[in-house]
């Protein structure tokens, strides 16, 4: 049985509706720009509660931290003379034009734009915190006994949740390489 919804097929959606007029494309940006308005107000709010090092406890393996990290994930480079702040930056900006693109080239593939998305809110993000304040603000620990996970935020858990469902999604593309490739008895 054929799937009829145009939109979940990206060779049958209309070609007029790619790009920038397309609201597929706009759906997957806005998307991305809640993930960051997200991620910016509950890093501000948590700058103005908590002081520096200072820890809530919520749970006996889950606490609230306000951390700075002038690195990149897990502390990478924390230790460097600054200049880490404007190569992740810059990274962080190439990889925002290559997922605008990718999101205006193919708006109605759903699960890899979810996944663009989510990395897309996220890395702007933590470049915002970078160009203002010189390092990303972390509020979210999880720890046992002396064990500490390194702390994070709103705009590392899209990045990973990004990173997941494009790993979903091309499990599912060799999957249906596969199937279409198989002969049906």
């Amino acid at each position: 049985m054929a799937n009829k919804d145009p939109l979940s097929n990206p060779s049958t959606a209309p070609s007029k509706r790619r790009g920038f007029k397309s609201r597929g494309f706009w759906f997957w940006v806005i998307l991305a720009l809640l993930i960051v308005v997200a991620d910016q107000y509950s890093k501000n709010w948590f700058d103005s509660h908590l002081f520096y090092g200072e820890r809530w406890a919520v749970l006996p393996f889950f606490d609230f931290t306000l951390l700075y990290n002038p690195g990149a994930a897990f502390s990478f480079l924390a230790g460097a003379d600054g200049w880490q702040r404007w190569f992740f930056s810059g990274i962080a900006l190439i990889a925002t034009v290559l997922i605008v693109y990718w999101l205006q080239r193919q708006p109605y593939q759903r699960l890899f734009c979810a996944a663009l998305s989510c990395i897309l809110g996220g890395a702007l993000g933590n470049v915002l915190d970078r160009i203002v304040h010189g390092h990303v603000i972390d509020f979210i620990l999880f720890h046992w006994q002396s064990w500490h996970f390194p702390a994070f935020n709103v705009a590392d858990i899209a990045i990973t949740i990004g990173a997941a469902l494009l790993i979903i999604e091309e499990f599912l593309r060799i999957r249906r390489t596969k199937n279409s490739r198989t002969p049906r008895q």
